[in-house]
């Protein structure tokens, strides 16, 4: 009983500490959530309790409201720092976040169950890889948001939070690059160091309603289609990787790089291994 007890609470401190990964993961323009979340193996898991929600509510709650609150805590504690990392230490932080993607990667082969690698299976990565390098090319600032807070302004952040849900929940397109396209990114992250909720609120109202949509899609092709699914999001995974390859690394960041990237391997090697 004590063993079962605590297996349980392991399992929702490896969830709450998955969420703050995931939640950090979003805030790096390039670095995909729901990569991460794959990468550390709680990716099926979420999609199905979303999608499936109602069948047990309250293990569903307590999971995704473990999860959330990881996450939030994550995007709270790591938006300031992981924000001046980033823009001081750019060519460092992107190869740790590729050596943290390429640690998950045999994760989601194994998930996609892949006995044996032909032309059909690299086609279907292809086809990933090719729709994640696609979104490059969208117009930055697609959308304006700038200006007050209006009841139409916060109509478009609810429209924005539906489309930022689709980045969301398919591994491999990133969060914070769609917030960059939609010319959000600045606004959100401000909105989310000072917790101000009039424009949190909308974008997140927006973001449920997307994900709820998404998820249903998601989890019929993933019972029907798992391998085809699983290929194409490891396409998607690889797609990311490309995206935020910032170039070859020159001087003392030629020693340092290979390192962060190895390092970034390893923790997010280790991490996956834990079961949520």
């Amino acid at each position: 009983m004590d063993s079962n007890k605590k297996l349980h609470k392991d399992n929702f401190l490896y969830t709450a500490l998955k969420g703050l990964i995931v939640g950090a993961s979003m805030l790096v323009p390039g670095v995909s959530g729901g990569s991460m979340a794959m990468i550390l193996g709680i990716y099926g898991k979420l999609v199905r309790a979303v999608s499936s929600f109602f069948k047990d509510i309250l293990g569903n709650v307590l999971f995704l409201g473990t999860f959330v609150l990881g996450a939030g805590i994550g995007m709270i504690l790591f938006a300031s720092p992981l924000g001046k990392l980033t823009e001081n230490y750019n060519m460092i932080m992107m190869y740790f976040f590729m050596g943290a993607v390429a640690g998950g990667i045999p994760l989601i082969y194994k998930s996609s169950k892949v006995k044996k690698i032909t032309a059909k299976e690299i086609f279907y990565i292809f086809i990933g890889a090719l729709i994640t390098l696609l979104i490059n090319f969208i117009p930055e600032g697609i959308f304006d948001f700038g200006g007050g807070l209006t009841l139409a302004s916060l109509g478009m952040l609810a429209l924005g939070g539906i489309v930022i849900a689709v980045a969301l929940i398919l591994p491999g397109i990133s969060v914070s690059y769609m917030l960059l396209v939609l010319g959000m990114y600045t606004e959100t992250m401000n909105a989310i160091k000072s917790l101000y909720f009039p424009y949190l609120i909308p974008l997140a109202l927006g973001v449920l309603l997307g994900v709820v949509l998404t998820t249903r899609i998601l989890e019929t092709t993933m019972n029907r289609y798992p391998e085809k699914t699983y290929l194409i999001i490891l396409g998607f995974i690889i797609g990311s990787v490309v995206m935020v390859f910032p170039g070859l690394p020159a001087g003392m960041e030629l020693l340092i790089c290979p390192i962060m990237f190895l390092l970034g391997f390893i923790i997010i090697k280790k991490i996956s291994s834990f079961q949520a």
